[in-house]
């Protein structure tokens, strides 16, 4: 069963210290995000990745999104980013807009479910861009429920779902839930909306053409 920690009464150094400890050791924890509460496992990591298809009872064939606290970071994941993927992360980022992109050799193929392409976001979420930090790396960003069942805005929701295979669960409240990430493949200097989302298609019209 899973540990819940309210953040609003922890100390966060506690926080960070324990859920860094647990990622970096292959585990999988649950947190909130600026969309819908996310499971954060360290990508580099094929055990971990492993777990999060198991958690999630999740396809191999579906990538998993990683969620990253810079543009500096996010291209350092990305090979040969295009101009394009500059200007939507500069306008949009911090936010709920992921880009996919042709992967960097250095990321697992299981991340990317064979594709080659993974999708990256800075979320507007200043704890999961501490705790990214206090990793030291991207993590990964998949939504925290089943697969083909609804997002989880609470932790209770989580818990719910998932809480007999989790070890922790960081409760933050009630998220902003409503609509996930946009998704806007990118190819060369060409993007294409993949999946409709928080970024209205009427903001990104003329950046994609």
């Amino acid at each position: 069963m899973a540990e819940i920690l309210k953040l609003e009464n922890s100390s966060l150094d506690y926080v960070f210290e324990y859920a860094v400890n647990l990622i970096l050791h292959g585990k999988v924890v649950a947190f909130p995000t600026d969309t819908f509460y996310g499971l954060g496992a360290d990508p580099f990591n094929l055990a971990a990745v492993s777990e999060i298809f198991r958690v999630k009872r999740r396809m191999a064939d579906r990538p998993i999104p990683l969620l990253v606290d810079s543009i500096e970071q996010a291209s350092d994941l990305a090979q040969n980013p295009p101009k394009l993927f500059f200007t939507l992360a500069q306008k949009f980022w911090p936010g709920a807009l992921t880009l996919v992109v042709p992967a960097a050799r250095k990321i697992p193929l299981k991340v990317t479910a064979n594709t080659g392409k993974v999708g990256l976001r800075w979320p507007m979420a200043p704890f999961v861009v501490a705790l990214i930090a206090a990793a030291g790396r991207p993590l990964t960003g998949t939504s925290a429920n089943l697969s083909d069942m609804d997002s989880c805005s609470t932790a209770d929701e989580v818990d719910c779902q998932i809480g007999d295979v989790l070890p922790l669960i960081l409760d933050g409240g009630l998220t902003r839930g409503g609509l996930a990430s946009t998704v806007v493949g990118i190819t060369g200097e060409t993007g294409r909306i993949l999946r409709q989302g928080g970024i209205p298609e009427s903001e990104l019209k003329e950046y994609l053409g």
